[in-house]
């Protein structure tokens, strides 16, 4: 099989840029405009593996890269970098991350990677263990990461009792919170231990909830199907039942 060839794609991009000749909207985009679309994009590659839909996720692979190959030219334009930069860079960080695979050594595997992220992190100045972990996250993530990264010093429960007790205690001080500025610091605090418990299950927290979404949205779309047009008048008392009657037909 030839090398993959992306010079056409990289054309593209670079014609789309260009200020005189390129596209009224590509030519003005930044960084920051785009983020966005490559945050939805990783998103929709995901959706597409979840559905288990190759074609789809051809598609979605293919509007990933467009992101990179966007942001890349971007940055060669303000002479920064070039995709062949991105390119030299992940592929010598993958040789370098794998030395039992690329290198001498003859063991470690995962742990080993770990290790090595590690070294590589406090070389850029890190001075925490939870340094480093990406603030655009979606903030479930980042919450399992936090906890993943503490639980490396030694800082976790020794089992899922501690967290699960911990929701407790939380819900409680939501319950007891006496403005929405605090009632907000406390709902932050119960769903950061409910991630604490799921992790401890060995459950993605973000897994779990994308599937809870999923199943949401198909009994509720069951519910206004069984209904018709009358559903939204319905009180809440009728709509439980139609609720109740997706549940029970596996909805």
């Amino acid at each position: 099989m030839s090398a993959p060839d992306i010079d056409r794609l990289v054309a593209i991009m670079a014609r789309l840029r260009d200020p005189e000749r390129g596209c009224e909207w590509d030519s003005v985009q930044t960084f920051a405009t785009i983020a966005p679309y490559t945050i939805e994009e990783a998103y929709e590659v995901a959706d597409a593996i979840e559905r288990g839909d190759m074609a789809e996720l051809k598609d979605e692979l293919g509007d990933l890269l467009l992101q990179v190959v966007f942001h890349s030219r971007m940055a060669e334009e303000a002479g920064d970098f070039a995709l062949q930069d991105v390119i030299d860079s992940i592929s010598a960080k993958m040789e370098r991350r794998h030395p039992h695979i690329f290198g001498d050594a003859t063991e470690g595997g995962h742990y080993l990677w770990e290790q090595i992220k590690a070294a590589e992190r406090g070389a850029k100045g890190a001075q925490s263990a939870v340094d480093g972990v990406a603030i655009g996250l979606p903030a479930l993530l980042r919450a399992e990461k936090l906890q993943k990264r503490a639980a490396r010093t030694g800082f976790d429960w020794p089992d899922p009792s501690g967290p699960r007790a911990k929701i407790d205690e939380e819900v409680a001080e939501v319950e007891a919170a006496t403005s929405a500025d605090e009632r907000e610091e406390e709902v932050g605090d119960l769903l950061f231990a409910v991630v604490n418990w799921a992790r401890k299950l060995d459950i993605d927290p973000e897994a779990a909830l994308r599937r809870a979404n999923a199943k949401f949205e198909r009994r509720f779309k069951a519910m206004e199907a069984e209904a018709g047009e009358t559903f939204a008048t319905l009180d809440l008392d009728a709509q439980e039942a139609l609720w109740q009657s997706a549940k029970a037909r596996g909805v």
